[in-house]
């Protein structure tokens, strides 16, 4: 079952719409969230005792964290000394 497009709190990126899948697997709940602009996707897995707004914000804050990391270009390497 697909959730609505709007996050559950906190702001996106402009123009980024996410969309939330859910399945339930056993005693799990597993959560697919998807950035309508670049098509990533990240998947949280929770107890299905935990709510739909609970497992949202959980999938939300992770698809932030992998958008936030591709977007910083990695250091380069300092030098240093080999023994």
């Amino acid at each position: 079952m697909a959730g609505r497009d709007d996050p559950p709190s906190g702001p996106t990126p402009p123009g980024h719409r996410v969309f939330f899948e859910f399945t339930q697997v056993g005693q799990q709940m597993r959560v697919v969230a998807i950035d309508e602009a670049t098509g990533t996707e990240v998947v949280a897995i929770a107890p299905v005792t935990a709510t739909s707004i609970q497992l949202q914000q959980l999938a939300l804050a992770k698809l932030r964290r992998k958008l936030g990391a591709a977007e910083e270009p990695p250091k380069p390497p300092t030098a240093g000394k080999w023994a």
